[in-house]
């Protein structure tokens, strides 16, 4: 099993940044991927943005290149999440997710670990 915890949403202005990080604890070494996906109200889960943990290899959501940026540090177990120059479309639940299979992109259905999500509201 593992265990992931999100932390560092909140209200932020239109533009403005945001860090959201996800801690990881259990059996990691099991891990291949992780991503961060978001739901907003009304609806559904979608992904944003997946990591390899071993080779560090990205992908994205065409909506958050050049603003989000995905990284991790393995010593720490820890996902992050930099988000820049948001946008009030960006209001969502973020979640961490994690998968020990290669074939872990962007559907909800091919990650078998999630943590229980970090609200980020961008006002306009």
């Amino acid at each position: 099993q593992v265990q992931l915890v999100e932390s560092g949403g909140g209200l932020v202005q239109a533009g403005g940044s945001l860090r959201l990080s996800c801690a990881a604890s259990g059996r990691t070494f099991n891990i291949y991927a992780m991503a961060w996906f978001r739901q907003a109200p009304g609806k559904e889960r979608e992904f944003v943005t997946r990591i390899t943990w071993v080779g560090g290899s990205t992908f994205s959501r065409d909506s958050v290149k050049g603003r989000f940026t995905i990284s991790r540090d393995n010593a720490k177990n820890t996902l992050y999440l930099q988000m820049n120059s948001l946008k009030p479309e960006d209001t969502a639940v973020y979640y961490c997710a994690a998968s020990g299979s290669a074939y872990a992109w962007t559907s909800t259905s091919t990650y078998e670990y999630w943590g229980q999500g970090t609200q980020v509201t961008v006002s306009s």
